[in-house]
């Protein structure tokens, strides 16, 4: 059965800064967070290491950062769906801007992922871009502009408000992620209050005093966003 994301939710995405140990620790407090307030959580971590977290965590949604439309055989030094499914992965991210894809590679990992009954999350910068991956049917549309990813500059509300728009406009059953620039507990919570479904940080997590802290001030400020819709 594919997992699900329970509006709202949070993702915590250290990309490829963390990997091993210290990925592990912080795959552990977040999702002690989860554990503790209930919301729903994604993780993203190296492909060598979704394993090793997934085994060592209960409530986080292990997400692949990448992955390529191979069926099992041929592929040497690719990225193959099964695997990341059987070392636990329950999602994956795709058309990242440090990894985008063609369109036509981009529709084969959704039907993939489909397949495979994993969650697509993919990356699309405007809310004409947005409109169009929503025609491919993945199960999330994380909507960014490329030009404030690790900026600590968010999108405005009138970019939260048209890429909604749009996106449901097409299908009213993708879920929506407004990221980039998400530095704080009041970006979380602006864009879950503005419609968002979830949101997702990187070097807002990764440059805090306190990590876990951050985390736990996200995942509280997600909660209350949606709760004062």
């Amino acid at each position: 059965m594919k997992p699900k994301l329970t509006s709202p939710f949070l993702g915590v995405n250290p990309k490829s800064y963390l990997y091993g140990d210290e990925s592990l620790e912080l795959a552990k407090a977040a999702d002690a967070i989860a554990t503790e307030t209930g919301l729903s959580m994604f993780f993203t971590c190296p492909f060598a290491d979704i394993r090793y977290i997934k085994e060592n965590t209960s409530h986080l949604l292990i997400t692949a950062q990448h992955m390529e439309p191979l069926v099992p055989g041929r592929g040497m030094g690719h990225v193959l769906p099964e695997s990341l499914k059987a070392a636990g992965a329950g999602a994956v991210f795709l058309n990242h801007a440090e990894n985008p894809l063609t369109l036509s590679n981009l529709y084969r990992n959704i039907c993939r992922a489909r397949e495979l009954e994993m969650l697509s999350i993919v990356c699309a910068d405007s809310a004409d871009e947005s409109a169009a991956v929503a025609e491919l049917g993945p199960d999330i549309i994380l909507s960014e502009p490329t030009a404030l990813i690790g900026t600590g500059q968010a999108a405005d509300n009138r970019y939260i408000h048209e890429t909604i728009r749009r996106i449901h406009a097409v299908n009213d059953r993708i879920q929506v992620i407004i990221a980039s620039g998400i530095t704080t507990a009041d970006d979380v919570y602006n864009v879950i209050h503005e419609g968002g479904d979830g949101s997702c940080a990187t070097s807002g997590i990764l440059g805090a005093p306190d990590r876990a802290l951050r985390i736990e001030e996200m995942a509280k400020a997600a909660l209350k966003g949606f709760a004062d819709r």
